[in-house]
This record gives C-alpha cells, structure tokens and sequence, in this order.
C-alpha cells in the first residue's frame, strides 16, 4: 500500500527527495561552500527546490544563473550577426572567478522547447552558441577544480518531446527510473551501482587497450587511447579531495581517446537534441582523428558549425561505453536529452578531451595537452553510437581483437 509520502505519489516529498539527492549525492555540496544553479527559467521550480536543500546541505550561499532560449531566438531573428554567441563580460568575469572561488556547480537539464531553433538559419544558430562561456567553464570542469552534477528538470516542453504530450508525471516517473529515486534507498543504490561501474572500469584498465573498435550497421571506427589514457566512471573527485557524481544518471564507463588516432566511419544510433534543434541520422567520418565529412539527414549545418568552432573542435575528446542494463535504457525511451540518451548506450564526444582521465595530465598547458594526445576545445558534444547491433572490441598494440560488448550487453 502507497502512503502519501511514497516520493512517486506525493509531488512535494518526490521533489525534495530528488532536490536532496541532487545536493547530497551528486554535487555533494560542503558545509561552508557556496552553490550556484545554472537552468532554463522552466526549471525554476526544480531550481529553488535545490536551493533550499543546498542550504539544509550547508551551503553559504545559493546563486541561480538562468537562461531563457527566447532571447537567443530574438537575438538570431532580430539582433545584430556580429553579436551572436558573445556572451556579456560580466558573466565572463563571474564565471572565471569560480577558479579561485570553487562553488559547487548545479547545472539542470531538460530542454523545455528543444526545437525553438529549428526553423532558423543553421549556420546563426550555430553562431549562436556561447562557446567563448564554455572556454571559460570547461577548463575549471577538466581541472577538477570544483565538485558539480548536471541533472534533468521535468517540465511541460520536455515531457511533450518525449512523449507527444505534456504529460510531465510519466517524464517524473522514467526520471525516477533513470536516477533509482524509485529505489528503496537511494543512496544506498548509488553507491551499488558506483561499485560496478568501477569493476567494469578496473576491468578495461587492466586489459591496457591500444584502441577500442566500434562495429555495426554504418560503423566501422577505431578509435585510438593513450597509454595514459585511464577509464573512469560515476564519482569524481576535486583536487580538494570532494568525492561527487557530475552525471545522474550516470551508467557509463569513458576515457579521453587520443585525438590523433581515430579514423572510420560513424553513425549514430539516437537523436541528437542541440543548439535548438535535433540532429537525426547523423553520420561522420574521420581521418587521422579528425572530422572530415558530416551528413545526417536533419541538422547537419548544425554539427558543422559546431566542428568550425575553433581549430580542435573536429577531432574526438571523449569515448564511452554503457550496456543495455542501464537504468536508462531500461525506460525504452528517447529523452531527446543528451544527459540521458548518452547513458542509453554508447557515445563518443567531438571536442574538447577529459584531462582527469588521463595519467599525467594535472596542471599541463594546452600545448603541453594536445601534445600529449588530449584535445583542448570551446565545444564537447556527445552522440550516441551504441546498441544491439554493434560489436565493440578492445585492441592491443598488434590490432588483436578481444570482445568488450556483443548484444548490447557487457562480455570483457
């Protein structure tokens, strides 16, 4: 029998509990630390949710930054070109200032009109896409320099994309799914599901691949690693030693690939919702770990903006496996958000690389980074490229093959 604190029935206790676990398990914000909240205004019920657990957390101090797709639509539609994508100096400037000040980072996902741009000019809406902010952020992510999370917020617009409707309680419901609030005991579910992330991971680094094959219907990609390269998963830890989750869900298990070493083709297996739009069927192909040719059937000016972002942009930064068992997949949905979909199935990332997930890479310059193997870039887009159909095996410096998935399901 459900009681009306049951945290699937009772709205209010399932939002807080959510709040909390965001707060407590996945930004794992410090007694003493500020917090800033970064969302859609469609997010601000979510929004002011984590504030007041982040408080209850400790937290001196809770900042929301929030953005409104509107304004970029009037900016592509009506402002001046020379403008698009130069994000206001003072949002600069605070964002920098996260370096020294180290606040936990709350980002929320969750497209709430995922194709308000759709109907604009690709190339300004790429042109619109604040990478001199990312430039500024990406770094601070990479330098782990700050414990931070990103996580859904429901909402009508979503709900309609997923669904066809607004039906926000049946998004509230695989949300709860996909992040095991469902589970008796969240955070002891976390904590289970950490552990077999880190076999998995142990696992791969045991084996010391050369490079990871991708193989299936439109895919034939090798994708080359690092001998410092090193796969992680689930929990981070800052350099002042906070232990938190950066994605809920989280089902993968990824490294930072060598940019030089990558070549095949490339499709991709779900829907790509970016920059206002979605990318459908889109297909790639690379040579010496650079993007040298983009179709897709919808949206391809879209990833070609993107790849033009600044000269590293078109070579790969992140690779990752995940299997059917996710908890994502396990919804039989497309989020149309990367946030899930990426933890749906396999991905990689073109852009910018993952410095935590390489030995050695602390501290480095980016000449001392991109020597190194590791990409520097303003962008970092994942997309999916996993399933049933497609066979990834390990390689070891002589191309022998050993069998990582087959059926969509971990066999290493």
């Amino acid at each position: 029998m459900t009681t009306a604190a049951d945290p699937l029935v009772d709205a209010d206790e399932r939002l807080r509990r959510y709040a909390e676990l965001v707060v407590r398990v996945g930004a794992n914000v410090q007694v003493g630390q500020e917090a800033v909240v970064v969302c859609q205004i469609e997010h601000a019920e979510i929004a002011r949710a984590v504030a007041r657990e982040a408080y209850r957390a400790g937290a001196t101090r809770v900042t929301p930054r929030y953005t409104d797709g509107h304004f970029r639509r009037a900016a592509i539609e009506l402002g001046p070109e020379e403008m698009l994508g130069k994000t206001p100096q003072f949002l600069l400037d605070a964002t920098a200032a996260w370096r020294t000040e180290r606040p936990a980072i709350i980002q929320l996902s969750g497209d709430a009109n995922p194709q308000l741009l759709g109907d604009l000019d690709p190339k300004l809406v790429a042109r619109s896409d604040p990478a001199d902010l990312r430039a500024v952020y990406l770094p601070i992510v990479a330098e782990r320099l700050s414990n931070w999370v990103i996580v859904s917020a429901p909402n009508a617009g979503w709900a309609n994309t997923v669904f066809g409707e607004p039906d926000i309680e049946a998004l509230w419901r695989a949300v709860a799914t996909a992040t095991r609030l469902d589970a008796a005991d969240p955070v002891e579910a976390w904590r289970e599901h950490d552990a077999m992330l880190k076999r998995r991971a142990a696992a791969l680094n045991a084996h010391g691949f050369d490079a990871v094959r991708f193989s299936g219907p439109g895919t034939d990609l090798t994708v080359g690693l690092m001998a410092a390269s090193r796969w992680m998963c689930a929990a981070f830890t800052t350099q002042d030693g906070i232990e938190h989750i950066p994605n809920l869900p989280t089902e993968e298990v990824f490294t930072s690939p060598d940019l030089r070493r990558t070549a095949g083709t490339v499709r991709s297996t779900y829907p790509l919702a970016v920059a206002g739009s979605i990318i459908r069927d889109l297909e790639l192909r690379l040579e010496g770990g650079r993007v040298i040719d983009v179709r897709a059937s919808e949206g391809a000016d879209i990833v070609r903006g993107q790849l033009e972002a600044d000269e590293q942009a078109s070579f790969l930064g992140e690779i990752a496996l995940v299997d059917g068992t996710s908890a994502v997949k396990r919804t039989g949905l497309v989020f149309f958000d990367t946030l899930f979909d990426e933890n749906a199935t396999c991905h990689i990332a073109y852009g910018s690389g993952l410095p935590m997930a390489v030995d050695g890479a602390d501290g480095l310059t980016t000449d001392e980074l991109l020597s190194l193997g590791v990409n520097v870039s303003r962008t970092h887009t994942d997309f999916m490229i996993g399933g049933p159909d497609v066979d990834v095996d390990g390689l070891d410096r002589d191309g022998h093959p050993t069998p990582i998935m087959r059926d969509d399901a971990f066999v290493l």
